[in-house]
């Protein structure tokens, strides 16, 4: 059975993650589909994510759409030096938050977070045979963010600000992959080393210095990856992946905050590990044009409570993608997806402070491959 179709031929590298909502900081997944294409190749990806998630605090207020729009760049190119040695290089946005609190809230209102970040992934795979082989790249990630914890929930630590200065630090990722060609059968595993940044910090309260200036180290998670994707029948694959983030590692405590506290493990974030799963199938309709469909899910925590700085637990969504070969260099995807989130209770000090209820997102985005 040939199954000429490729899983990155219909997969939507601008749509594969909104989970800076619901998996901690995750944004775009650190995408490695272009490590798995054939050929030279020079790609070039938009998304955009649109989030709706607003609930109402312990006072019935309403606290407004706390989570802003966010936009999700992504680029690559990959050169074959011969039929074993590949390498190339990924840019994409990994990690970030956009969250803002309503002043209509006395619980949480004015609280907010911004995160941003950006990073360049050198890869090198190499084919033992045409079944095994192994893939592995060096990271260039930079970090920034600014915290503000507003509202009565916050008690003493209200109109608290952090903001942290841009770094620039580097990890890694290796992984490998067999695959039967004649039936387009791949399955990889990958994995993504935590990165540690030093961010120059600055803290205050009300504008009220509360401690000098000083370094925070900030640990961005390490991820593991299956994917798989397999031909069923003439120009019909099914593909899908699991992956597991351990969010948990990463935890923002500047000196300010720990020494206002007493609490030396006081941390600006609280995120669970999250598990998320997909599936999909993928059908060539002719020459020039295929589709796929996706569904996924990504488990709830242990705890309907969670940090206000991420006030979801969970989601699922489905995902539906087109492709077009312009002609025989140029080829271009799109898509749309929407998830639904799972309720939860933004919480201080273990005190549920404002339900959320009935959050979702609608993603839309395209990416265009030029080979040469």
């Amino acid at each position: 059975m040939k199954t000429p179709i490729l899983a990155t031929s219909i997969s939507l590298l601008a749509l594969t993650s909104s989970a800076a909502l619901a998996g901690g900081l995750d944004r775009s997944g650190r995408p490695t589909s272009l490590i798995f294409e054939k050929g030279n190749m020079i790609e070039l990806s938009i998304g955009q994510v649109s989030p709706s998630i607003s609930g109402t605090d312990v006072t019935n207020a309403a606290t407004g759409g706390i989570a802003e729009k966010f936009m999700l760049p992504g680029a690559g190119i990959r050169y074959e030096l011969n039929d074993k040695l590949s390498f190339g290089l990924i840019m994409d946005q990994p990690f970030g938050a956009d969250v803002l609190y309503g002043t209509g809230s006395p619980m949480l209102g004015g609280t907010a977070a911004t995160m941003s970040s950006t990073a360049y992934t050198g890869f090198l795979r190499y084919r033992f045979s045409e079944n095994v082989s192994v893939h592995a790249g060096l990271v260039y990630q930079n970090l920034k963010a600014n915290v503000t914890l507003g509202g009565a929930a916050y008690a003493g630590l209200n109109g608290y600000n952090a903001a942290f200065t841009g770094d620039n630090s580097t990890g890694y990722m290796v992984g490998a992959a067999y695959e039967i060609p004649d039936i387009a059968m791949r399955v990889s595993l990958t994995y993504h080393s935590t990165i540690d940044h030093d961010l120059g910090t600055t803290e205050n309260i009300g504008g009220t210095a509360i401690a000098a200036p000083s370094s925070t180290r900030v640990t961005t998670p390490e991820a593991i990856e299956l994917k798989f994707q397999s031909g069923v029948a003439a120009d019909t694959l099914v593909f899908g992946s699991v992956r597991y983030s351990h969010n948990s590692e990463t935890t923002v405590s500047p000196i300010g905050l720990t020494t206002v506290t007493k609490d030396p493990t006081k941390s600006l974030t609280s995120l669970s590990d999250s598990l998320a799963i997909d599936l999909g199938v993928g059908r060539k309709f002719n020459e020039k044009w295929s589709g796929s469909a996706t569904i996924g899910w990504e488990r709830k925590g242990k705890s309907d409570l969670v940090s206000p700085l991420g006030a979801t637990n969970g989601s699922t969504f489905l995902a539906l993608g087109a492709s077009y070969q312009l002609n025989d260099t140029t080829k271009i995807s799109g898509g749309v997806r929407y998830t639904k989130f799972g309720d939860a209770k933004a919480q201080t000090a273990d005190t549920a402070r404002a339900t959320f209820t009935g959050s979702n997102a609608v993603s839309a985005g395209m990416r265009i491959q030029f080979s040469f």
